[in-house]
């Protein structure tokens, strides 16, 4: 069965909605594979067969499934005797009915389609239109008209079809057979079979049509009006699918419960809009609840505001005049001229010429820039995309112009609903609230294909589109006129996005036009992510290489309109450090064996560490800064897996901290927090206490001065120096801000942190793990400088002020007083006073080296990184957590395919009631290029991955490994060349990003002779 197909119809059935059956391209079983009725008559069956196939694998596995629940739960209250009873398989089937859940042609839910050809049927169209000549029941015709049944025309009954009479069944004699002819005729230029058919079907085909050259326009045009597939589908659609009033309860307890909480937890006004969904009301006093599933982008000269209209016949009539008034106004001032002319005397085509000259002369004249610009306006208003939501309409009804709450995925209605007036409304003026907005509905449109009609006003239950809501919705939202509604869930969509590739303009200068490019990509696709990574590269993930074609078309043809360059796939990795090992890589206890002199000579030139740092045996580095006023000293440590995890898992509250403290230390007006984040922060704190035992953390949570990268990651900056006191807690504390010379420059060392965390020394990847304890800070040097130039400044200043006869008086607060007569003193003069007390000293000791506070955070940087490297470094890879559905008879092959690209299989277990096992193993995403392509070719399509990021683990592999004792010297001999898996990634990293490698391109190079000296 397809792939699509079978997704689809997954899918459908996990939503709980009910779907119908076309199927479509018939034609091609007549014109391409030369099929005989009954040939495709007994291909149909069997593609329905497959169909229902998949709906009873999905009815089945469900029920089993509730009944293995149920007799679980009876197990556990019943007695041992009663376990031994035989297990019914058959009884949960039986007492089920699915008979509605199944496709077949006499319930009316399967249309037989051509779409290229325009026609379409449901068996009741041939039933009804037989029932007459036949004289037979339409309700016994739409039984029997799909299925081994024939027509006994001498007793005028439907009877068994028999095969071995060969007979015919009823639809492949009353339906089949008659489409065959119509297209022989056509195919063959029949002229006298066709015009017998037209009449017979009382169609009117014009003289245009039937003179075609093109047989397929002829077809067209016949099959369109007997059987118009519009018709067919809709009526399908209107007598098969439920009605929006026939909504379950469950289905919109589901819709309503987002986040995974209860239908029960949300707040009493969000419940009592369930009343709303039931009933579907499209009365005035109903709240309008609309969601938006998708944005999708067409052109914008398509939308109907846009297109040409034709003139009404008010409007012709006010053109005619118009042009008549001008004509006669022309005409008039020629006479005026004529007339003038001649009693001048002058040559009238000499005053013509005048005239247009002077009339020239009176126009402005039109710059190239101006012109350039014109022109630059009006091909984009041309190439302009517009978006336009995908909605439907649940409760109320939507006019056009009418403002409505919009809610984000994330907002929730009980943690907002106190932060608004109580019968609030989009059109009042509220306080700001998180995930939620207002917007105005600018155009309501009904959907007709590519087309889109203009509308006023849509009732419940009706699917629509609505323009201008690009600035409020990026994927999905759900619109509503009551604050209380919480946001719909999203769909779930079956593709998740794994390939990523970084892209670029192959000109320069078009990279604003990709950036604008990729931000409406991401807007128009629901299964595409668009992101920038910390080194500025452009990065698109998307769902498997075919949909990674179609979107780089797509923003090459449609959106960014550029030139682009893609690069190889981009793996994510993530550096950390560890404990010192204590066996080495042939499990003997380092420490006891003979180092072999020249390998260590060789490992400790490749951590050389340059001139002016120290390293202590112990991993402490100092460091001092460029001009020598400032020395640092920074350990690195590792921390434990439970705190890296915890600090990942509260990355936004710890923003939210870091960006209170940030605004605290800046004198800058700050809301205070509410009780509820600083009892999580508190929880935060308590919990790093708990992890963080032993005696080299001990006071350490007191003494947090940052997370890094960027404020809030997995990483931790240390303040283990005396004199100074910094913490990230201060939204708990509330201590008062003091004045010294370190907290003049706090902001450099944390930037620097900040920094090092960001791109680490392996491969310039993030850190994760890493605690970086500032153990020394010395800055008396840059303290006695400062002193010195401020004394020195003030003499220079004293003697300029005196040379100048005292005509620039200074007030007390070493401002020069404002007159015309002063203004190069003051410029001159007191100017560097105003820098010396604003910051400090800085610009006075901006030497050769830069701004101190520059080469303050060039010397925490590199101090992190050197004690990163005194430390045992690791990368970490991101891990795919792989689920994988897969027959018995392909498991050996999936597991071979998961070993190979270094996957470790976690569980497997097989799913009652089918043959199928699932397979649950961890899959690094370096590894995953490529994996569903090769697993559904090794397993012939019987096995269907699912890849979903999970977490990072360290690789135990050391990159930089090189044999260091006599054992390890004879096990992996004098290179140790086996395949080292971290340094491989490595390596790949460092070379896309045009970093050196440390690999030998040529090795044992030997003399090769050629072929003429050979000879």
């Amino acid at each position: 069965m397809w792939i699509m197909t079978h997704a689809v119809l997954r899918q459908a059935w996990l939503e709980n909605i009910r779907p119908v059956l076309v199927i479509n391209k018939i034609d091609r079983l007549i014109m391409e594979l030369k099929f005989t009725p009954q040939e495709a008559y007994s291909h149909l069956k069997n593609i329905l067969e497959q169909v229902n196939a998949i709906t009873a694998t999905l009815f089945t596995s469900k029920v089993l499934e509730e009944r293995a629940e149920k007799d679980t739960e009876t197990q556990m209250t019943s007695d041992s005797a009663q376990r031994d009873q035989v297990y019914d398989w058959s009884a949960g089937l039986e007492s089920t009915d699915d008979s509605h859940l199944y496709f077949s042609p006499d319930q009316g839910n399967v249309v037989f389609a051509s779409a290229v050809d325009g026609w379409g049927f449901g068996i009741e169209h041939f039933a009804k239109l037989y029932s007459q000549k036949i004289g037979i029941k339409p309700s016994v015709l739409l039984k029997t008209l799909w299925g081994d049944y024939y027509l006994n025309t001498k007793a005028k009954k439907i009877m068994k079809s028999d095969q071995s009479k060969g007979k015919k069944p009823l639809f492949v004699q009353l339906v089949l057979d008659n489409i065959w002819s119509l297209y022989e005729a056509v195919t063959k230029r029949d002229k006298e079979k066709i015009d017998k058919i037209v009449s017979s079907l009382g169609l009117k085909i014009g003289a245009r049509e039937s003179r075609h050259a093109d047989p397929k326009v002829q077809l067209n045009a016949i099959c369109s009006q007997w059987l118009p597939i519009s018709e067919a589908v809709l009526s399908m659609v209107c007598n098969k699918l439920p009605s929006p009033l026939d909504i379950t309860i469950e289905r919109v307890e589901k819709l309503m419960s987002v986040g995974g909480k209860a239908f029960d937890s949300l707040p009493q006004e969000t419940q009592d809009l369930k009343d709303a969904f039931m009933k579907c009301s499209s009365e005035e006093t109903a709240p309008v609840i609309v969601f938006v599933s998708k944005m999708f982008a067409v052109d914008a000269k398509t939308l109907p505001q846009n297109k040409p209209r034709p003139l009404t016949q008010e409007e012709m009539e006010q053109r005619r005049e118009l042009v008549r008034r001008r004509h006669a106004e022309k005409l008039a001032a020629t006479q005026g001229q004529e007339l003038a002319q001649a009693g001048a005397g002058e040559n009238p085509v000499d005053q013509a010429m005048k005239a247009e000259v002077t009339k020239e002369d009176d126009q402005p004249p039109v710059t190239q820039t101006e012109a350039v610009t014109v022109a630059a306006v009006k091909q984009e208003a041309e190439t302009k995309e517009a978006f336009v939501a995908f909605a439907r309409v649940f409760s109320g009804v939507v006019k056009k112009g009418r403002k409505l709450f919009v809610l984000g995925p994330k907002y929730d209605p009980a943690e907002s609903l106190h932060k608004m007036p109580v019968g609030c409304c989009a059109a009042d003026d509220l306080p700001p609230v998180p995930h939620l907005a207002c917007c105005t509905l600018e155009d309501l449109y009904l959907l007709m294909g590519r087309e889109q009609q203009q509308l006023e006003e849509v009732p419940v239950g009706n699917v629509l589109g609505i323009g201008g809501l690009q600035e409020f919705v990026l994927k999905s939202a759900t619109l509503s006129s009551s604050p209380a509604c919480p946001p719909f869930t999203p769909l779930n969509f079956e593709a998740t996005p794994i390939v990523r590739v970084a892209v670029e303009p192959k000109h320069p200068s078009d990279m604003p036009q990709l950036v604008k490019g990729m931000k409406l990509l991401n807007q128009a696709d629901p299964c595409v992510q668009v992101l920038i990574q910390e080194t500025g590269e452009h990065v698109l993930i998307t769902a498997g290489e075919v949909h990674l074609q179609r979107c780089l078309d797509d923003l090459k043809e449609r959106f960014a309109r550029v030139e682009i360059s893609v690069s190889k796939p981009i793996i994510p990795f993530r550096e950390t450090i560890t404990r010192p090992p204590k066996v080495d890589m042939v499990n003997e206890e380092i420490g006891r064996q003979q180092k072999v002199a020249v390998i260590h000579q060789s490992k400790e030139e490749q951590n050389k560490i340059p001139e002016g740092v120290q390293v202590d045996s112990d991993g402490l580095v100092t460091m001092s800064t460029a001009n020598k006023y400032a020395t640092l000293s920074v350990r690195a440590i590792p921390l434990p897996e439970e705190v890296t995890r915890l600090l990942e898992e509260n990355c936004d509250l710890i923003r939210t901290m870091e960006q209170f403290t940030s605004s605290l230390n800046e004198g800058k007006k700050t809301q205070e927090m509410n009780q509820k984040t600083l009892d999580q922060i508190q929880a935060l704190k308590q919990k790093l206490q708990e992890k963080l035992q032993g005696r080299k953390w001990r006071n350490a949570i007191d003494s947090i001065w940052s997370f890094g990268p960027r404020k809030c990651g997995p990483n931790i900056l240390l303040n283990g120096f005396e004199g100074y006191e910094r913490s990230v807690w201060q939204c708990l504390d509330k201590g008062v801000k003091e004045a010294s010379l370190y907290r003049d420059f706090d902001n450099s060392v944390v930037s620097g942190f900040q920094l090092a965390t960001l791109s680490g020394p392996m491969c310039e990847e993030p850190l994760m793990g890493v605690c970086f304890s500032v153990e020394k800070w010395d800055m008396s040097k840059f303290a006695e400088q400062v002193s010195t130039n401020r004394q020195g400044l003030e003499e220079k200043a004293e003697g300029e002020t005196l040379a100048t006869g005292g005509t620039t008086p200074v007030s007390a607060d070493g401002d020069s007083e404002s007159t015309p007569e002063s203004k190069e003193t003051q410029g001159s003069g007191q100017q560097p006073f105003k820098l010396l007390s604003r910051r400090k000293g800085e610009t006075l000791l901006a030497d050769c080296y830069g701004p101190f506070s520059g080469q303050l955070i060039a010397t925490m940087k590199d101090a992190c990184r050197y004690a990163m490297q005194a430390k045992p470094q690791r990368l970490m890879a991101a891990m795919y957590t792989c689920d994988i559905m897969a027959t018995a008879e392909v498991l050996g092959r999936v597991y071979a395919v998961l070993s190979k690209r270094e996957g470790r299989v976690l569980q497997e277990e097989m799913k009652e009631g089918t043959d199928m096992f699932i397979i649950k193993a961890v899959l690094p995403v370096a590894e995953s290029f490529g994996f569903a392509d090769e697993i559904r070719k090794r397993t012939s399509g019987l096995a269907s991955p699912q890849l979903v990021f999970s977490h990072w683990e360290v690789i135990s592999d050391d990159p930089f490994w090189v044999p260091t004792t006599e054992e390890e010297y004879l096990h992996f001999g004098e290179k140790a060349d086996s395949e080292n898996q971290a340094r491989k990634y490595m390596n790949a990293v460092r070379k896309r990003k045009g970093l050196y490698v440390d690999e030998k391109i040529v090795e044992h190079a030997e003399k090769q002779r050629t072929l003429s000296r050979n000879k």
